[in-house]
């Protein structure tokens, strides 16, 4: 299951700021994950499902969009 950058409104572009966890973690459904800004405001992305974070696939302090994967969790 992959974890995406939530719809933030208007927002076109978000900068990865920091990873809350690690690889191979076990999370919990709405657990923190990592943080984005956008316009100068942190959001905080959640774990959509429970899992451990299998994969980062956008590195600390990388620009994303909302709706895209930065990481994938393996249920379980």
């Amino acid at each position: 299951m992959d974890i995406v950058v939530p719809d933030l409104g208007e927002v076109g572009e978000v900068k990865l700021v920091r990873w809350l966890v690690a690889l191979g973690e076990r999370l919990e459904v709405g657990e923190a994950v990592a943080e984005v800004e956008a316009d100068k405001a942190v959001f905080v992305v959640e774990a959509p499902v429970a899992g451990v974070l299998e994969r980062i696939l956008v590195p600390q302090g990388q620009p994303t969009r909302p709706g895209e994967a930065i990481a994938r969790l393996r249920n379980g």
